[in-house]
Parts: structure tokens; C-alpha cells; sequence
């Protein structure tokens, strides 16, 4: 977090496994938008070392998040339709939790429209 310089995982949906690693390089005046469930991890640290802007939860209805989840993932055939829908159901399930413990971590929990909007104030 001092360099400007981090190496981070490269992941294989399809092998449910990291694959291997690339290297992301920033200048002191660009933006790093990190996303994904572990993202609410770095919030406290950031915001420790003051280069934190800002921490949101991007909420969607989970069912619509559901419903996404398996057109993309059937469409790309990423695992077999019986185990993409049971592992779909149990994050749909699970999702409350997921949020309230980003929360706790420090995110914001917003909509996309809201995040949107104040991203182009950046």
C-alpha cells in the first residue's frame, strides 16, 4: 500500500481456484475501485493510512442478483446447471449476512444509481 505497485490473484471461476497472479501499478492520483466479496476487507487499513474514499455495498433485490448470476454463469457454462442453481440459492440465502457484514466492516451499503452518481463527482 506504500508502493503504488500490488500483486493480485488471477481467479478461474470454472476451476472455483486462482490461477495464478498479475501485477496492477497505480500513479499517487488514480483511483482504485476494489470489488468483490473480500473487498471490505482493506476498508479498515485504508482507511488507516488515509487513502481511503470511500467503502460501498452495491445492493441489488437478491433475487434479481440471483437471476443474473444464473444467465451468466449457464450461459458461460461455468459448472453443471444442478450445481450453479443449489450454489445460487444458498448465496441468495446468505446474502443478508453478506451485506451486514460488510457494514460492520465499514461499507456503505447504497444502489447502483447512488454509487454511480457519486462516482462521477470523483
Amino acid at each position: 500500500m506504500t508502493t503504488g505497485r500490488v500483486e493480485v490473484p488471477v481467479y478461474d471461476i470454472g476451476r472455483s481456484r486462482a490461477t495464478g497472479s498479475a501485477q496492477v501499478t497505480l500513479d499517487p492520483d488514480e483511483l482504485v475501485i476494489a470489488e468483490g466479496i473480500f473487498a471490505a476487507e482493506i476498508i479498515g487499513r485504508l482507511r488507516e493510512l488515509g487513502l481511503l474514499h470511500s467503502a460501498w455495498c452495491i445492493a441489488h433485490n437478491r433475487w434479481v442478483t440471483l437471476s443474473r448470476r444464473l444467465v451468466r454463469d449457464l450461459s458461460e457454462r461455468r459448472k453443471p446447471p444442478h450445481i450453479l442453481l443449489r450454489r445460487g440459492l444458498a448465496l441468495c440465502q446468505d446474502e443478508p449476512r453478506v451485506i451486514a457484514r460488510m457494514e460492520r466492516l465499514g461499507a456503505l451499503r447504497t444502489s447502483p444509481a447512488r454509487a454511480e452518481s457519486q462516482l462521477a463527482r470523483v
